[in-house]
């Protein structure tokens, strides 16, 4: 095998990503996937317009598009009762940022990815599990467990929330939040009421929330239900069971409790992020999506910020490349983490906050409703610093929003 210029450990979305879009600038890319064959376990993600922004200047927005769903709004509605909170108009949306919010099968976003790195010519390896990293001047090293060398100008470990990687720059753990998610995608023709495709619907509850949503044209209907477990808060190992799932949405509205039987029942998964840290880049090596910042789920941006990731990457090498060819390695990384840890630590901690938005019980609940219901549906500032372009300079990363405290619900109400 010739010497690639870039080295891509763990071939999943962020990954593969990554690849087209170096490899979009004439460079040799390979990637090592630790698994016998490339592919993408889950089922629904969603895609805001800072990703489809991307989308599109990769040329894969219309096929995306077309593997996919575009709905024609956001709807988060109270688990409990039923009732509307707040909503997004998102061909409003479209219009507000230039890009559509879309909706598609995990699988059929790595495979799009996949088909188009194969057609750049980008070196793709599978059974190739990494277990160490070296560097020399100029140069690095992934080391796979059966004794491989792959060496590059740089080497990217977009492998996942157990980065083996990430111990190269902070000894730390996941951490869960206790919370546990069922799925259950099924044929819309199977779904036994009717379900409004056209929407993306969130409902919230206490310690709970189900969302739903269409697939694959409208062939499939995406649910997750999500709770938290008191035996995994409790640490004991039989967390998650279907009694909890069942329990825990015991007080939910009869739309709800009436998708639970659809979920599968013998598989769910632990919700975990990492704290975030500032330090990607080591030498050159770095670090990249879930292996620099997974998050929880809340906020739909995981895959989304290891797209961005490997965009603004590319982006920087584009800008410190000569015109014959030769790339500032050095200046590249350093610009790349100059700005997307800034922003990765924001949508980290923002998911924390929100997921305990979503969650809240008794009066807390109550003036959580008070405040959405108020909320206007062209109200867009709690979605441009996360919506709009990705910011390749610390300096055009955009302010956050202003939090609203949910005791001034209680003003509302008195006033």
């Amino acid at each position: 095998m010739s010497t690639p210029d870039v080295v891509i450990v763990g071939g999943g979305i962020g990954g593969l990503s990554t690849a087209f879009a170096l490899s979009r600038l004439g460079l040799r890319v390979r990637v090592l996937e630790q698994a016998k064959q490339f592919g993408e376990v889950g089922a629904g993600i969603q895609l805001a317009p800072n990703c489809t922004r991307i989308l599109n200047d990769y040329g894969l927005l219309d096929e995306a598009k077309a593997r996919g769903v575009v709905p024609d709004r956001m709807v988060m509605r109270d688990a409990v009762d039923g009732s509307e909170l707040t909503s997004l108009d998102l061909r409003d949306l479209e219009l507000e940022y230039g890009f559509p919010y879309l909706v598609i099968h995990r699988s059929d976003l790595h495979a799009l990815f996949l088909d188009a790195c194969r057609d750049a010519e980008v070196e793709l390896l599978t059974e190739q599990r990494v277990v160490s990293y070296a560097q020399d001047t100029g140069k690095a090293t992934a080391t796979t467990q059966a004794g491989a060398d792959h060496e590059a100008n740089i080497v990217i470990a977009a492998d996942g929330l157990h980065s083996v990687a990430r111990k190269l720059f902070v000894d730390d753990q996941p951490v869960s939040s206790a919370y546990v998610a069922y799925r259950g995608t099924v044929p819309i023709a199977e779904v036994d009421r009717p379900v409004d495709l056209s929407e993306v619907v969130v409902y919230v509850g206490p310690r709970c929330h189900f969302v739903h949503y269409g697939l694959r044209g409208g062939d499939l209907l995406n649910q997750v239900a999500v709770f938290e477990s008191p035996k995994a808060r409790a640490g004991l190992d039989d967390w998650g069971t279907p009694d909890e799932l069942d329990t825990a949405f015991s007080q939910t509205c009869d739309f709800v409790q009436q998708r639970l039987p659809h979920m599968w029942r013998d598989k769910w998964w632990r919700m975990y992020d990492r704290d975030p840290i500032d330090t990607w880049v080591d030498g050159r090596v770095a670090l990249l999506g879930d292996a620099a910042h997974p998050p929880l789920q809340y906020m739909a941006q995981g895959a989304i910020m290891a797209i961005e990731d490997g965009w603004v990457l590319a982006e920087h090498v584009r800008r410190l490349r000569t015109a014959d060819g030769v790339v500032d390695w050095t200046g590249a990384l350093a610009a790349y983490e100059a700005v997307r840890p800034q922003h990765c630590r924001r949508v980290v901690l923002t998911a924390r906050v929100w997921g305990e938005l979503w969650h809240l019980d008794g009066i807390r609940r109550a003036q959580r409703n008070a405040l959405l219901r108020k909320r206007s549906v062209g109200d867009y500032s709690f979605t441009d610093w996360v919506y709009g372009p990705t910011a390749l300079f610390p300096e055009d990363e955009p302010a956050m929003f202003e939090s609203i405290p949910l005791a001034s619900a209680d003003r509302m109400t008195d006033g």
